[in-house]
């Protein structure tokens, strides 16, 4: 299983979701990249099409994010695009 986690400006969106919305978008990232993040529907993003550069949809937002590992297995999710 993955960690998940949030850089400053995804953090920042993620804070500013209403809070019954935020908890099932912990959860789903949870269940979803924390489990497979090279899953979901996800891709490789940004211009090299590196495979762990990645983008998703997750709970109704668009999530650009990085893993790195091992020896700890993380998710880092840098841009969250969320309504």
């Amino acid at each position: 299983m993955y960690r998940i986690q949030y850089a400053g400006a995804a953090e920042k969106v993620r804070q500013q979701m209403a809070p019954d919305h935020r908890t099932g978008f912990d959860t789903a990232m949870t269940h979803t990249l924390g489990r497979d993040p090279y899953g979901h529907g996800s891709s490789p993003a940004g211009p090299a099409q590196e495979p762990d550069r990645r983008l998703a949809t997750v709970a109704g937002a668009i999530v650009r994010y990085y893993l790195s590992g091992p020896p700890l297995l993380v998710v880092t999710a840098v841009e969250l695009i969320h309504r």
